[in-house]
């Protein structure tokens, strides 16, 4: 059985992600969150083994949502749920800690499998080209682009700082501007 915890702040597609997962043998949805403000309480509520978060939040974006429920003890995994699911929300999903992206527009099946694969400690992450790194590595600091190939090879926060001399509170800072910069702003009508 894994535990879901859904991270949306539309009341339908709470609902009907809420009722597709239940539909699933073996998924069972625990609760939702609105935003940024209630995530904590539901998870310390429910304790999951997988969130689903919505990318497009109103207050605390989904990359915020995601990098705060990381920092969890201890951490469920999280699949970052969008509109918007392309290769272009890769580097920012690895920097807040995102264990996979799936497209709204996904068939259940997918999700569902999604949603397995990363309660076993798989990443589900469309690929990096060389296009997405230089342009990430354009928008950054110089001193920040050790953090970005860090990140990009799995490293621990602890041996992020542990490498470059710095204390984990400084690393986890610098993530958080690096989240900001990179951030995929979406065009059109909010949805997702």
């Amino acid at each position: 059985m894994i535990r879901i915890l859904i991270v949306d702040d539309h009341p339908a597609m709470r609902a009907g992600l809420t009722a597709v997962l239940r539909a699933e043998p073996g998924l069972v949805p625990l609760a939702a969150a609105t935003s940024l403000d209630d995530t904590p309480a539901a998870l310390n509520r429910t304790k999951p083994d997988v969130v689903v978060v919505d990318y497009h939040l109103p207050v605390g974006d989904g990359l915020v949502v995601c990098r705060m429920v990381k920092r969890h003890v201890p951490a469920p995994a999280v699949l970052l749920y969008s509109a918007y699911a392309d290769a272009s929300l890769t580097i920012p999903a690895i920097l807040a800690g995102v264990d996979g992206i799936v497209n709204k527009a996904a068939p259940a099946s997918e999700l569902y499998d999604a949603i397995r694969r990363v309660a076993r400690g798989e990443r589900l992450l469309p690929p990096i080209n060389r296009e997405l790194l230089d342009g990430a590595a354009a928008e950054l600091d110089p001193e920040d682009l050790p953090i970005l190939g860090m990140s990009l090879d799995d490293t621990s926060l602890g041996d992020m700082a542990t490498a470059l001399g710095l204390e984990p509170a400084e690393v986890s800072r610098r993530l958080d501007r690096m989240i900001v910069r990179l951030k995929v702003e979406v065009a059109g009508p909010r949805e997702g």
